[in-house]
């Protein structure tokens, strides 16, 4: 029987810890290059070589709740399965204890999470920076996370003994930035985290994302460009540099990026349909339809949602409004709620307001689009895009929604956007809603300008099925003549004066049944007009004396004799 050396069974251990190691960083990294299929493939060996590896195994959960290697989507059940599994064994592991915390967080289990969170960092008496940025990163990519809170133990970390970790300012941009929407105190946590390791791409790239969500491409381009310098591994920068040049209508630019990003990431389900989205752009309508078909027909239920819209965008750029339509519609049914943009709803809203009978759903689609959208200069875009949109369909109730919707998304808005809106109140019927912008808000804001007095009357008088009292619009009527009648410009306002007076005269001879006052305003029509034959007409009428009966002719009796 041979000896063995116990040196030799040492170094073999050691070595296998070391390969062990270099695979788990491998894992790690991909994971930060968003290369979630080598990711899955080298942490899975990992743990296939030593099941109990925690480090393996919460990381093979986190990219597992970042995209499946097969799918390009979120498989929060696989993680769920991985970290129970790992529990039953290893049921005090703080990293596990902060991934089934995150798993009980995403499910709307907060309580049960806190104290698997609070449990992890007690075990490892809050000195753990890797435990304390897990906690951070659970509530950071959880809906139901609680920001403070992430905040508050991102900072201990960063009070921890000779601490030196630029993810944990990395993890607290990303807490401000999507849970807090402070995008200043992002920069700063994301510009400490590169004063930790100048070539930190992420940050760099994450900064560039703040400034994208405020649409200052300024900052925003040269940001993502800066991150591909820094790391011209660093997929996700080339990624958005090709999609702003693909939606900015640079073809060849977006191709450019494409092939550096192709060069740097893991294939994935999307990959072919942005090779064929390319022909949109290039407007090689046909071939991009034809092409996304064979897609759709070879995958059936599982292709990928995307080529639906991008044949529906085909299909509305050549005039097809009945195949957008359609095309539109089986997105709408295939696409996660989660994953839809801002344009998609914009986009529904347009196709669906060249149909009837839309108008509650193009309403509806802008609503969301605005919504969705992060940007308030963007929302007022919208808004503006719906109002117009409204008023070229014919929709008077969408158009004097819209118009109200922009007068209150403006910080200083004028007049002229309080006449929009109460204008398209009145041609949209909504008789009291006009009278109450322009009697009681446009009077008031502006009472130099005729627009109010003119247009509270109208809708006053509109609000009346008939002149069976003419009591609404009777005092507004006599304040607009008025104003008309003494402004320095009211030889401009003529015509609003006469309609004052004839409106006064009608109502005085056909309800009040008083000629004497009927008489009085139509003289003031005179006054305004004096060659006004229809004044004249029915003042000669009014005042004409009725005609008096012809006298009998005497009739002398006669008697017989």
């Amino acid at each position: 029987m041979k000896k063995v050396r116990i040196g030799f069974l040492v170094s073999a251990v050691l070595v296998g810890k070391m390969i062990d190691a270099q695979s788990l960083d491998q894992g790690e990294k991909f994971l930060y290059y968003e290369r979630f299929k080598s990711a899955k493939e080298t942490l899975e060996k990992v743990l296939a070589a030593n099941p109990n590896n925690i480090e393996a195994t919460y990381w093979l959960g986190q990219t597992l709740l970042n995209a499946s290697s097969t799918s390009g989507v979120r498989d929060t059940v696989a993680a769920k399965a991985l970290y129970q599994k790992a529990l039953q064994t290893n049921g005090n592991a703080p990293l596990l204890l902060v991934g089934i915390g995150e798993i009980e967080l995403r499910e709307g289990k907060t309580a049960d999470a806190k104290q698997q969170f609070e449990t992890a960092i007690s075990l490892t008496k809050a000195k753990d920076v890797q435990i304390l940025n897990a906690v951070g990163r659970a509530n950071e990519d959880s809906h139901n996370g609680d920001a403070p809170y992430a905040v508050e133990k991102l900072i201990l970390a960063t009070q921890t003994k000779k601490f030196n970790d630029p993810q944990t300012y990395t993890i607290m941009g990303d807490v401000y930035r999507k849970l807090l929407i402070d995008g200043g105190n992002a920069v700063t946590n994301f510009q400490k985290a590169l004063e930790i390791d100048p070539k930190l791409a992420e940050a760099q790239f994450k900064i560039g994302k703040i400034y994208e969500t405020q649409r200052n491409w300024d900052y925003c381009l040269p940001a993502f460009e800066k991150a591909t310098e820094m790391d011209p591994s660093y997929g996700p920068a080339f990624y958005e540099l090709f999609y702003y040049w693909f939606y900015h209508g640079d073809v060849n630019k977006a191709i450019a990026y494409w092939d550096k990003y192709f060069a740097v990431t893991d294939p994935k389900p999307s990959d072919e349909y942005d090779r064929i989205s390319f022909l949109y752009p290039a407007k090689k309508y046909d071939e991009c339809i034809s092409q996304s078909k064979a897609k759709i027909a070879a995958q059936g239920d599982n292709a990928y949602p995307l080529y639906y819209k991008l044949i529906a965008y085909c299909y509305n750029d050549m005039g097809d409004s009945t195949n957008a339509k359609n095309w539109l519609d089986q997105y709408f049914v295939k696409q996660k709620p989660a994953d839809f943009v801002s344009m998609d709803y914009s986009f529904y809203a347009q196709v669906l307001s060249k149909f009837p009978g839309n108008d509650s759903l193009v309403t509806i689609n802008y609503q969301q689009a605005i919504a969705t959208d992060t940007v308030p200069e963007e929302k007022s875009k919208l808004a503006l895009e719906a109002f117009n949109v409204s008023q070229k369909s014919g929709n008077k109730k969408g158009f004097a929604y819209w118009a109200g919707i922009i007068y209150q998304m403006k910080k200083e808005p004028g007049p002229s956007d309080l006449y929009n809106w109460g204008h398209a109140n009145y041609n949209a019927g909504n008789y009291t809603v006009s009278d109450s912008l322009f009697c009681a808000v446009y009077e008031t804001k502006y009472p130099d300008q005729v627009y109010g007095y003119l247009w509270c009357a109208r809708s006053k008088r509109a609000e009346e099925d008939s002149l069976t009292t003419g009591s609404m619009a009777y005092d507004p009527y006599i304040k607009l003549a008025l104003y008309c009648r003494t402004s320095p410009d009211s030889a401009k306002y003529k015509t609003q004066a006469i309609e004052s007076y004839f409106f006064l005269a009608s109502v005085n001879n056909d309800v009040r049944k008083n000629k004497d006052s009927a008489v009085y305003w139509l003289q003031k029509v005179l006054e305004v007009d004096p060659t006004n034959d229809t004044a004249k007409k029915f003042i000669d009428i009014l005042t004409k004396k009725p005609a008096q009966p012809a006298n009998k002719p005497k009739t002398t009796k006669t008697t017989s004799k």
